[in-house]
């Protein structure tokens, strides 16, 4: 039913991998032969996790907000395997639904750390190893708010902006390495993250979506599959919608 790639070489850390959009990803690209490092900070449900696969995954306890231990996290992914070939950096909180003027200074800080600064610390801890051995690619996981914006998630929409000016940066910066580094901007998926905002909230995102549904983890994957695969070996620095229709631009 899938595209198929041969990544029997390739060896990928996913951040946040293991729930939601991280962990189905993470599946996909095993499914198509990588090695598989899952990062998360939740230790439980990474090794829960393991179950998910039919083969071992090495996997590494993370708070990517923190840049010391994303610098410890990816030291001990490459003694599992020296040669890093992908990244999907998919950790990331949606924080409080409220109004920006009642945004605590905490709440606030708290999401441009996980989501934003965390993508920073882990690009850059990822990408000298890329870009010793002249290849790899990478995927940013923003979101259709970083480009719209969506009301009571002034936070979130800020840092997902940032992660898609971030995104381009590094794609421009890395393209003669033969280091695609691109983002997704999914409209909301059926994941844990909607535990964190209120329902009014997701029924204000459900109905800004033209497709009349929230997006497929598996759909997700998919675009997810060729944007790190050795095909894609021309497009970087670039934003791929999917949002079923929702975003503008």
């Amino acid at each position: 039913m899938y595209a198929k790639y041969d990544m029997s070489k390739e060896v990928a850390i996913i951040t946040g991998g293991a729930m939601g959009i991280g962990l189905v990803c993470a599946q996909r690209l095993a499914e198509n032969g990588a090695e598989i490092i899952l990062w998360d900070r939740d230790s439980e449900a990474l090794e829960a996790a393991k179950a998910a696969f039919n083969k071992p995954v090495a996997t590494i306890q993370v708070d990517i907000s923190d840049p010391q231990s994303v610098a410890a996290a990816m030291a001990a992914s490459t003694k599992h395997h020296s040669r890093i070939t992908q990244l999907l950096n998919s950790a990331g909180i949606a924080g409080p639904a409220v109004p920006t003027l009642d945004y605590t200074a905490e709440d606030w800080c708290q999401v441009i750390d996980i989501n934003l600064n965390g993508t920073f610390y882990v690009n850059q801890a990822v990408l000298p190893t890329m870009k010793a051995q002249n290849y790899g690619r990478i995927v940013n996981v923003a979101s259709v708010a970083g480009k719209e914006g969506n009301p009571n998630a002034g936070a979130y929409s800020a840092s997902k902006a940032g992660v898609i000016g971030l995104t381009k940066t590094l794609g421009k910066e890395m393209a003669t390495y033969d280091i695609a580094v691109n983002c997704i901007t999914p409209a909301a998926a059926q994941t844990r993250i909607l535990e964190q905002i209120t329902q009014q909230h997701i029924d204000y995102m459900l109905s800004k979506i033209p497709r009349g549904r929230f997006v497929l983890t598996d759909e997700i994957a998919s675009m997810v599959a060729w944007l790190l695969s050795a095909e894609n070996s021309f497009t970087t620095a670039s934003v791929f919608d999917i949002s079923g229709g929702r975003a503008t631009y």
